[in-house]
């Protein structure tokens, strides 16, 4: 009869898809595993592409819409993550991010910084090597559209109202 495994001697596919174990980075001793879930890189991701001016928002026009909606729930919270998504591996991650700019900034010099700044974050907090940051720009936010996070009425409508 062949011996029952130990939980060390189990495969890391035995993890869930969505945490991912680190090797330590100390030592070559092997003192334990460091497991990161999905949603940490892309927290992590978000709010380095927020730092980066020129960002209006994260996410696009649907995952937007439904995020100001849960913000206005009582209990609820803010996504950081919103319009994130991140692939994760043993020691390498990949993420997607989608964004609203405002209007007039350079759009391939933006897309540079919020590459550079989600890299720079990612590798120094997690220390996984990202392999790549693809970056979609759903929009541009013009100065005279009416944000949709701030909960007002979509410019869309064409009626502006009669009572404040």
């Amino acid at each position: 009869m062949p011996d029952t495994p130990k939980p060390s001697d189990l495969p890391h596919a035995a993890a869930p898809h969505h945490v991912t174990a680190v090797p330590a980075a100390d030592s070559g001793e092997d003192r334990g595993r460091t497991a990161l879930a999905d949603g940490v890189v892309e927290k992590i991701a978000g709010m380095a592409a927020r730092e980066v001016p020129g960002i209006h928002a994260l996410g696009s026009g649907l995952a937007r819409t439904f995020g100001a909606m849960r913000d206005r729930v009582p209990g609820g919270r803010s996504s950081v993550s919103r319009g994130i998504k991140a692939e994760v591996g043993e020691r390498q991650t990949a993420i997607d991010i989608a964004l609203v700019v405002e209007y007039g900034v350079v759009i391939p010099e933006l897309a540079a910084a919020v590459r550079r700044n989600i890299i720079a974050a990612v590798e120094r907090m997690t220390g996984l090597e990202v392999v790549e940051v693809n970056i979609a720009v759903n929009d541009v936010h013009l100065p005279d559209e009416p944000d949709e996070e701030e909960g007002e009425e979509p410019a869309s409508t064409g009626r502006r109202s009669r009572v404040q």
